[in-house]
């Protein structure tokens, strides 16, 4: 196997995965399901609106980057799961939250690094 073709192997692996966890963390906010919204609200302080922000922000993040073209709009949905992870991060460790808190954030900004670095030619902005 070609080490093209394992880079793109590695890159939908990476991004169906990154996509995946956008999207299951999304619907937990957009609908307030049982577990996904109140140590946000209650342990984090932030109010009730940013989980609807969050929630459609990321299904459209995660549109952006799955459609074929639109390389700027990829750039911006990665610089905005960035920005989200980090975000994520930085806030379950102000809180002082437990390592169980805090590992899928550092997880989320690995594969949103690890997406953007192996992303193909044809989904750069620059190729």
């Amino acid at each position: 196997m070609t080490r093209d073709k394992v880079k793109k192997i590695a890159y939908w692996i990476v991004t169906l995965w990154l996509a995946f966890s956008m999207v299951s963390s999304g619907i937990f906010q957009l609908f307030r399901l049982p577990g996904g919204h109140e140590f946000i609200i209650r342990d984090l302080g932030y109010p009730s609106y940013f989980l609807t922000i969050l929630g459609i922000w990321k299904f459209l993040g995660v549109a952006a980057l799955l459609v074929p073209k639109f390389p700027l709009v990829k750039e911006w949905a990665y610089a905005g799961f960035f920005f989200v992870a980090t975000g994520a991060l930085f806030s379950h460790l102000a809180s002082r939250s437990s390592v169980a808190d805090i590992v899928p954030c550092v997880l989320l900004v690995i594969l949103t690094v690890a997406s953007w670095m192996l992303r193909p030619a044809s989904r750069r902005l620059v190729p």
